[in-house]
Order: C-alpha cells, then structure tokens, then sequence
C-alpha cells in the first residue's frame, strides 16, 4: 500500500535520472558517515563523534521522508523510527556535552565544571554505547538501504528525478512557512513553536543539499538563511535543554549553592538567545 500524498510526473522511458535509481546514491554515503562515525565512538567518543553522528542520523531520517511518496507508508515510518532512536541515543551523550561546554564559559570567562557532571557524562556514554552495539547498527542501516532500495527498483514506472525533488522540497518548504507563521504570530514567547521552526528548517536545509544541484532554481540564498536560522534556534535549544537536563541532576553536587549558581548562569544565557531568536524570527 502506497502512502496516497503523492502525484508526480511519471519520467519518459529511457530518460535519466530518475528519483528510483538516484536513491542509492544519495542514501550510502549518509550511512557509510554514521557507520563511521559509531565506529569513532567505540574508539573515542568525543563530542564532534556524537554531535555529527547525530547529524547523519537526522539527515538519514530525512531522505527517507523525501521518498516516503515512493514507499510503503508503515515501512518508511519503521525506518525513520530507527533513526530517530539511533539519534537520541547518541544525543543522550551529546546532551551532557553541550551542558559541559556551556558551564565551561568562554576563553574571556573560562569556568570550572564540576567533576560530578564529567562523571555523569561517561556514565551516560556507557548507556549510548550499549544501546548502539545492541542496535547491531551496522547491519540495521545496511538492511534499511538494502531493502529501501529493492523496493523502489521494483515500482514498473519511474518518476523524474528534478519533477520529484522540486515538489518534495516545496512540501518541505510549505511546512517551514506554516511553523513560521505559527512562532511569529503568537503573543508570548514559545519555544516549542521555535523548535518546530527549527526542525521544519532542518528538513528544508537537508532536502536543498541532497536535490538542490538538480533543482533550476537557485536556492543559495535561502540554504544561507537556513544554516543562520538553525545557528540560532540550535543554540537557544542546546541552552534550554541543559538547563532541564541540570534542573534533573541537581542532586549530583555536593554543594547546593554551586547548584544554584550553575542554574543561574544557564537561565541567564537562555535568556539572551531567546532575545536573539525573536529578533530573527520577525525578520524571518
């Protein structure tokens, strides 16, 4: 059963590409990247190993929203369900990162991190780890390509590449303009409107990179707004999300004003990126 959201142009035979046999292509070296990266994380696990882990992950879960009009509507949601938990996995450990590199200030104003947040990290490393090698993620992405892309051979017609990406990054960029315009026009701040913003955003930047070159269209400029937009949202999230995430293990420090006083200093830094991110959510 086919997911009905679909109505594209069907390419003359014999004309290349086509958006069935380009899968392949755009699909592997997405996940050669992860593979590569989890293999970093059993050596290392630094925190670039997890954030672009993370990253190739979240794009993999977006070239196959980018065909789900091509596949089977439950498989296509299977899949992308097991990027989404690979992700979180890995962002699990990535969270505690972001909430160190935060608490460690600036080269100006360098701050001491406590040592029971390190210790709170690699604990949350082990369970990262544990939850990838029982994944069997190597053989999991793999099956995912392998069967993916047997089912798009299989179709008898085959849709024109740039007919299909066009329309596939305008259902993206529908869904962008509609969060926008939820996020600008509400009275008070909202930051799960924002994160709908920024995750919408994702998906078009992510489409842009994979269809942009066989697109007519020159989507430079918008690609450039995206990354700044995403700069911006993704540093308002990381700080909301670390003050949640100390909020929760408060109970780790010995001291309770040192406790407090971390607290303080993140809610402080909140503050000034929500002020950043209503500044350029207007102009957006």
């Amino acid at each position: 059963m086919k997911h009905d959201d679909r109505v594209h142009d069907v390419a003359v035979p014999g004309e290349e590409p086509h958006a069935e046999s380009t899968f392949s292509a755009l699909a592997t070296p997405l996940i050669d990247e992860a593979l590569a990266r989890v293999d970093s994380i059993h050596a290392g696990a630094s925190p670039e190993s997890l954030h672009q882990l993370r990253v190739a992950l979240r794009r993999l879960r977006s070239l196959w929203w980018a065909y789900r009009p091509l596949l089977d509507k439950e498989e296509n949601a299977r899949q992308r369900a097991l990027y989404r938990n690979l992700a979180d996995a890995a962002g699990r450990t990535r969270d505690w990162d972001i909430l160190l590199e935060l608490l460690a200030g600036d080269e100006d104003t360098p701050r001491d991190v406590p040592a029971c947040l390190r210790e709170a990290r690699e604990q949350a490393l082990a369970m990262s780890r544990k939850t990838l090698i029982d994944a069997n993620i190597h053989n999991a992405l793999r099956d995912a390509l392998a069967s993916t892309s047997k089912e798009l051979n299989a179709v008898p017609e085959r849709h024109a590449l740039q007919k299909f990406a066009a329309k596939r990054v305008r259902a993206a960029e529908r869904s962008l303009r509609k969060t926008l315009r939820g996020a600008s026009h509400a009275k008070r701040f909202d930051y799960e409107a924002l994160h709908d913003v920024r995750k919408a955003g994702k998906k078009v930047r992510y489409l842009l990179e994979f269809f942009g070159p066989m697109l007519d269209d020159g989507y430079g400029h918008t690609l450039a707004h995206l990354k700044k937009l995403q700069q911006c949202f993704g540093e308002l999230n990381d700080v909301i999300a670390s003050v949640a995430l100390l909020r929760d293990n408060t109970g780790l420090f010995v001291d309770e004003q040192d406790a407090s006083a971390a607290l303080a200093y993140l809610n402080e830094r909140r503050r000034h990126r929500q002020r950043e991110a209503v500044r350029l959510l207007r102009k957006s």
